[in-house]
């Protein structure tokens, strides 16, 4: 995290070769890092923390988490405990690390929520006028040990100079000796990954209640994938050492740099060990988290599925069972635009709004800051609240156990319930990945054509004995209600007379290439409609092919 402080001279700024500009000095810089990004080589340990203290002129003080580990939610956590500017988090999300695969770098700001696009973009612009920067060659810190060590930067630690040379977009590093500018003492604090975060979980839930349906007569067996990234300790010490779950209940909670070979993403696709395990019947709820903790899957006795959208929707109309919101109220709900309406109707029962977003946690910090939005979520597994500004897989793992504990029934029970109150949502998404970014553009481009014109409204189109009537099409955007801003070309949508959906959209966050992501929603009133599965559900199989139709022509 970052709390800044008076901003002081840059190094030299490439436009005019001079010292000119402003940097801020860190007064106190939280780094997170999953465990791709620092494993336990000695060699990359120590070349990610030469470069840290030099970041800035000034590192008042350095907080990191104990063995380079936080996750996502417990970052957005501490920033908004220490009222720092911001933070930084090191991380690959689900996706391999190390030098041959992904590395990110995200800020987030002092909300504790993503940096916005205008703060991104402005990042951006200031990189690109970098010529050099400094590292300390010879700094060693004890990851492993918690509390402070202290370090003089001026006397002790000389910062080296890397100077950059900058040739179209390529960028070749060399060096020359001699500090750019004096650096001082620094303090470096390293925490206890865990403790502040399960601070603030202890203010939300019951935790009596939910130890109670853990360790009491009948307790209820769970099963805890982390899938060998961050949220290891983070499941050990809150499921196990404080609420009492067996430890055999967790599993894979070892960080591993290669996630020991699999993928940490929380689905059924890649969370097989933990599907394998509930459909033996033993547990009656099972869960898995992704890579840095902000996604999470839910899995009933038997393998039963709860959808993202499902989970969202059946949260928000349980939240009665969670002190935090008896005390605190509901005041509206928000979702990224492809997710499905499940919630928009449990909304509409509780008389709050639903804010519709772009996908991106990022567009929902200014509903919650602003008092709009208590809950929110998208369709890739990620929920949260305003208790923070990043969406938070072990917060709502516990308000599943919460909602469990309060209802005293079983997971496909409390679904199937949900779902004869206010019908069921059957929903798909396809990726299309490694597509050329031309053709898509063309791709998109046409179709947005097609669907946009007059005459595409009110056409219908047989699926069976159903006839689905066009009622609405558009290439979404999005206007903040809190400051206007404005946000296009976020998916072209077409919208049925009976609220079934057929989206569209472009997304480059799988790689260098291309992806199309194909969303398909179908609602069902009747109960006797409520069993199939979303894949060979029937309207809404003719409402993919349909939509394959619209990309391909096929």
């Amino acid at each position: 995290m970052v709390d800044f402080g008076q901003p002081k001279p840059h190094g030299k700024n490439k436009k005019d070769g001079e010292r000119g500009g402003t940097v801020m000095i860190f007064n106190t810089l939280l780094e997170a890092v999953d465990a791709r990004i620092i494993s336990q080589d000695e060699q990359r340990h120590s070349l990610w923390m030469k470069m840290l203290p030099s970041l800035a002129f000034q590192i008042g003080r350095l907080i990191i988490g104990q063995n380079g580990i936080l996750s996502t939610p417990a970052v957005s956590c501490i920033i908004r405990k220490i009222k720092a500017a911001g933070g930084i988090i090191l991380t690959a999300s689900h996706c391999p690390g190390g030098p041959g695969g992904e590395f990110g770098v995200k800020f987030n700001v002092a909300n504790g929520g993503p940096a916005p696009d205008v703060v991104s973009d402005k990042i951006y612009q200031i990189s690109k006028t970098i010529e050099e920067y400094t590292i300390c060659p010879d700094l060693r810190i004890d990851l492993s040990r918690l509390g402070r060590q202290e370090f003089d930067l001026e006397n002790k630690f000389k910062p080296f100079r890397v100077v950059l040379v900058v040739q179209e977009t390529q960028i070749f590093g060399g060096s020359d000796s001699g500090p750019l500018f004096q650096l001082h003492c620094s303090l470096v604090e390293i925490v206890d990954p865990v403790d502040i975060y399960l601070n603030l979980l202890r203010t939300i839930f019951d935790f009596n209640a939910i130890k109670s349906l853990l360790t009491g007569p009948g307790q209820l067996k769970i099963r805890v994938d982390a899938m060998h990234g961050v949220m290891g300790p983070y499941v050990r010490k809150v499921l196990c050492d404080e609420l009492g779950a067996p430890a055999n209940s967790a599993i894979n909670c070892v960080p591993l740099e290669d996630f020991g070979g699999q993928h940490p993403d929380p689905n059924l696709t890649y969370a097989t060990t933990l599907l394998e395990a509930m459909k033996g019947g033993e547990y009656g709820f099972g869960a898995a988290f992704d890579a840095d903790g902000d996604r999470y899957m839910i899995l009933g006795q038997n393998g039963f599925f709860v959808s993202p959208s499902d989970s969202l929707a059946i949260i928000a109309a349980n939240l009665s069972c969670i002190p935090y919101f008896r005390q605190m109220g509901v005041r509206g709900f928000g979702r990224s635009m492809p997710t499905s309406t499940a919630l928009d109707r449990v909304a509409k029962s509780m008389k709050v709004p639903v804010y519709e977003t772009p996908a991106g946690w990022r567009f929902f910090s200014n509903l919650m800051d602003s008092g709009r939005c208590s809950l929110c979520g998208e369709e890739s597994f990620g929920t949260g609240s305003d208790h923070l500004r990043e969406k938070d897989g072990l917060w709502a793992v516990l308000v599943w156990l919460s909602i469990i504990a309060a209802r005293k029934q079983s997971v496909e029970e409390i679904v199937r319930d949900h779902w004869a109150k206010f019908g069921r949502h059957y929903y798909c998404r396809f990726d299309y990945e490694g597509l050329e970014p031309k053709t898509t553009y063309y791709i998109m481009r046409d179709l947005e054509a097609l669907l946009t014109d007059k005459s595409f409204i009110g056409q219908q189109f047989a699926v069976g004995s159903h006839v689905y009537s066009v009622a609405k099409t558009d290439s979404f955007e999005y206007v903040d209600p809190v400051d206007g801003t404005v946000t296009k070309k976020q998916g072209l949508r077409i919208i049925f007379s009976d609220a079934s959906r057929l989206i569209f959209r472009l997304s480059s966050s799988s790689g260098v290439r291309a992806t199309i992501r194909l969303y398909a929603e179908s609602y069902e009133r009747d109960p006797s409609g409520h069993d199939q599965e979303p894949q060979v559900n029937f309207p809404l199989k003719k409402n993919i092919k349909q939509s394959l139709f619209f990309l391909f022509g096929c």
